[in-house]
C-alpha cells in the first residue's frame, strides 16, 4: 500500500491527510500496471458499443444483405430475438477462402483508404459488425459466390473459430445468430421485454422495407410470417401493405431539391397524427438515421396546424453528397453530421410546408360561422357519446359515498389541501372558447376543461362497470380493420383484456382483426376509429398511471372517447356534463391527473375588482 493510502487502525485509513471508514471508501486507486486487454476482452468492448441488442445484430446483418446487392432477404426470429436470428439473402456472397477475414475486426471489402471515408457510398464500412456479433454469440456463417461450385460454412463461438467446412448453398449468405449475449450476462439483464425487443426488430425491418422498396423482404417470427413485400418499387403500395390501405391513400407526396440536396418522401395530412414522433422516420442516402435537427424541421413545417401533443407520420427520404455528410461519428452508424445542416433544416422545412399548402383545402367562412353560431331546437338531442355517462345516473340520485370499482379510484380520493375532492352544485353559465364550461357556484366561478372533464365521467363510469357486464354496441355487419405488423402484435397481446372491456374483437389472418362489437362510449366513431384509436394509445411513451394495466387501458380509451376542446356542445350536453361531474368521486383531475376545473373564489374576484383590499 502507498503512503497516501496508509493502514493507520484496523478498519481505518488514510488517504491524502483524510480519515475514512472503509464503508465509506469505494476504490482506493490502488495502481495496475499499464498492460494491453486480451482479444477477448477488447473484442467484447467493442461488440457492446455496436450490439446493444438483438435488433443491433438484425440491423447490421440487413446493410450487410443490401450492400451484398441483394434483391431478397429473409429474416427469421425467435422469440426476442435473443434465441435465434437468420438473415438470408441472394447477394453476391462471400468466397470460401475470405471467410475467416469476414469474422475478423476491421476487415471489410468497402475502404480502400482513410479518404474513402468522406466518399461513403455504402451502409457498411467500419469492419467491426460480423466480429462483434460472433464475439457475443454462437455465429454460423454459410456463403457461395456466384462461379463457385460449392459454398463455405464457418462457425464462431464467443470470437473464436470453432470450424470450417464446405457446404452446398444457393449463392448468397445466410447468416445465423444463437444465443446473444451467452457469455455477457451483464448485457443479458439490460434486455427488456420479449414482446419489446421484438417490435423493436419489426419496426427496423419496416422501415428498411420502405427505403428499398426494390427487394423483396419476408419476415417470419416464431413460425408466423409477419411481414412480406413483393419487391415492385412501389413505395406507397407497400405502405398500404405494412400499414394500411385507406392510410397509403391519404399521404402526401412530397419531393424537393435544393443546394444539391434531394428530399422525397411521404408525410400525413393534417387529420392523421399519432401521440408521439415514433412514426417520423428519416433515411439519409439509404442510410436509417435518427437526428433531432431533422425532426425539428419537419415539426416546424407543421407548426399551428396540429395540436399540442400531437405529431405527424412521415417517411423521408434525402440523398446528400456524401463529402457533405460525415456518417462515421458511432460505431452503431445511427448518427450523422452535416456540413451544412442549416441547409438540411431549410430543405426539409420548406418542402414539407409546400406539400402542406398545396394539400390543404382552403378554409370556409361557414365554418367560422358555426363556430359562433348554434341555432338551438327545441328537442336537443343529445351525442352518442353521453349515453353512458347518463345511463345509470338520474337527476335525483345521490353522490356516490364509495369510489366505484370498488376502491380502485382510491388514489384519487385523496383531500386536496384539507378539503374532500368534492364540488358544489353548480349552476351553467356558459361555454367558453368551445372548450372550456363557465359554471357559477356558492363560493365563486368555477372555470371547467369539458375535455379533462369528460373523461373523468366515462372513466368512473367505466370503472364501476368493470365487474358487470359492460354496455357494448353489437354492430349489423362485423368491420374488418387492418394494422401495422407491429400493432397487429401489440393488439393480439391485448385482445383477452379488450373484450372484457366491451370490445369484440377476432384476429382474421395475418394483420387483419374482425371487430363484433364496440363500447357504447365509442358509438359514435366508425367501429375501425375506434379500435385505431385505442391501439395508437398503446406507446411507451404515454405517462402510464400507477394502477394495473387494465386500469390504465380504461382511461386511454376515455381519453380518445371524451369531447374534444374546439367541439361546440349543446346547453342540454353542458348541462348534462356538470351533472355527471358532481356525481363524480374524484371530479377535480382526470384520470392522468389534469385538473378538471379551475375555482375563482368570491373573495379574489372582489380583491381582483378592488373591492376588498388585499389582506
Amino acid at each position: 500500500m502507498t503512503d497516501s493510502h496508509l493502514l493507520i487502525l484496523p478498519g481505518l485509513y488514510v488517504s491524502g491527510g483524510v480519515l475514512f471508514q472503509p464503508s465509506l471508501v469505494f476504490r482506493y486507486n490502488l495502481r495496475m500496471p499499464i498492460h494491453i486487454l486480451s482479444d477477448q476482452v477488447s473484442s467484447q468492448i467493442a461488440a457492446g458499443e455496436v450490439i446493444e441488442r438483438p435488433s443491433s445484430v438484425v440491423k447490421e446483418l440487413m446493410e450487410n444483405a443490401i450492400d451484398a446487392g441483394a434483391t431478397e432477404i429473409t429474416v427469421t426470429l425467435q422469440g426476442s430475438g435473443q434465441p435465434f436470428i437468420e438473415i438470408a439473402d441472394d447477394g453476391e456472397g462471400i468466397p470460401e477462402n475470405e471467410l475467416g477475414l469476414a469474422v475478423a475486426r476491421f476487415a471489410t471489402s468497402k475502404l480502400q483508404s482513410a479518404d474513402d471515408l468522406f466518399n461513403i457510398q455504402t451502409l457498411g464500412f467500419r469492419g467491426e459488425a460480423l466480429a462483434s456479433i460472433g464475439s457475443v454469440s454462437h455465429l454460423t456463417l454459410t456463403s457461395r459466390v456466384e462461379n463457385a461450385a460449392v459454398g463455405g460454412r464457418i462457425h464462431v463461438e464467443g470470437g473464436k473459430i470453432i470450424n470450417r467446412s464446405q457446404i452446398a448453398h444457393p449463392r448468397g449468405t445466410t447468416i445465423q445468430v444463437e444465443t446473444l449475449f451467452f457469455n455477457v450476462p451483464a448485457r443479458l439483464k439490460f434486455l427488456k421485454k420479449d414482446f419489446t425487443e421484438r417490435q423493436a426488430s419489426l419496426g427496423l425491418l419496416t422501415r428498411y422495407a420502405l427505403a428499398y422498396p426494390s427487394i423483396r423482404l419476408k419476415v417470419i417470427q416464431d413460425g408466423r410470417n409477419m411481414l412480406q413485400t413483393n419487391g415492385s418499387g412501389n413505395r406507397r403500395e407497400i405502405i398500404g401493405n405494412l400499414f394500411e390501405p385507406e392510410l397509403a391513400r391519404q399521404l402526401i407526396t412530397v419531393v424537393g431539391l435544393d443546394y444539391g440536396i434531394r428530399l422525397e418522401g411521404f408525410i400525413s395530412p393534417i387529420n392523421v397524427t399519432r401521440s408521439n414522433r415514433r412514426d417520423i422516420t428519416f433515411f439519409v442516402n439509404g442510410r436509417w438515421v435518427q437526428d433531432t435537427t431533422l425532426s425539428t424541421a419537419l415539426l416546424q413545417a407543421y407548426h399551428t396546424y396540429l395540436m399540442v401533443g400531437r405529431y405527424p407520420m412521415a417517411v423521408i427520404f434525402l440523398h446528400i453528397p456524401p463529402e457533405d455528410i460525415d456518417v462515421n461519428v458511432h460505431p452503431a452508424k445511427a448518427e450523422v453530421r452535416f456540413r451544412s445542416p442549416d441547409q438540411v433544416f431549410s430543405v426539409i422545412q420548406r418542402s414539407v410546408r409546400k406539400a402542406l399548402l398545396a394539400s390543404s383545402p382552403l378554409p370556409q367562412v361557414e365554418l367560422v360561422r358555426t363556430f359562433w353560431y348554434q341555432p338551438q331546437s327545441s328537442q336537443t338531442q343529445l351525442d352518442p357519446a353521453w349515453g353512458m355517462a347518463v345511463e345509470s345516473i338520474s337527476a335525483g340520485d345521490e353522490r356516490p359515498s364509495q369510489p366505484p370499482g370498488g376502491g380502485d379510484l382510491s388514489a384519487d380520493a385523496e383531500p386536496i389541501n384539507g378539503m374532500v375532492n368534492r364540488i358544489p352544485l353548480l349552476r351553467l353559465v356558459g361555454q367558453v372558447g368551445a372548450a372550456y364550461l363557465v359554471a357559477e357556484g356558492p363560493d365563486g366561478l368555477y372555470l371547467i376543461d369539458q375535455h379533462a372533464a369528460h373523461e373523468r365521467v366515462l372513466y368512473e363510469q367505466f370503472i364501476r362497470q368493470k365487474d358487470e357486464r359492460l354496455i357494448s354496441q353489437q354492430l349489423l355487419e362485423p368491420a374488418t380493420v387492418h394494422l401495422s405488423t407491429s400493432q397487429a402484435d401489440l393488439l393480439e397481446s391485448q385482445l383477452a383484456l379488450l373484450n372484457r372491456l366491451g370490445f369484440s374483437v377476432e384476429h382474421f389472418g395475418s394483420d387483419t382483426f374482425l371487430i363484433r362489437s364496440i363500447p357504447a362510449i365509442f358509438s359514435h366513431l366508425t367501429p375501425e376509429s375506434a379500435l385505431r384509436v385505442l391501439v395508437e394509445d398503446f406507446e411507451e411513451d404515454e405517462t402510464p398511471l400507477k394502477q394495473e394495466l387494465e386500469t390504465r387501458i380504461v382511461a386511454r380509451i376515455c381519453k380518445r372517447a371524451a369531447v374534444k376542446a374546439g367541439q361546440v356542445l349543446t346547453l342540454e350536453e353542458q348541462r348534462q356534463l356538470l351533472a355527471d361531474l358532481e356525481t363524480c368521486f374524484s371530479p377535480r383531475t382526470c384520470p392522468h391527473g389534469r385538473p378538471t376545473m379551475i375555482h375563482l373564489s368570491v373573495d379574489l374576484l372582489e380583491r381582483q375588482f378592488g373591492r376588498r383590499g388585499a389582506r
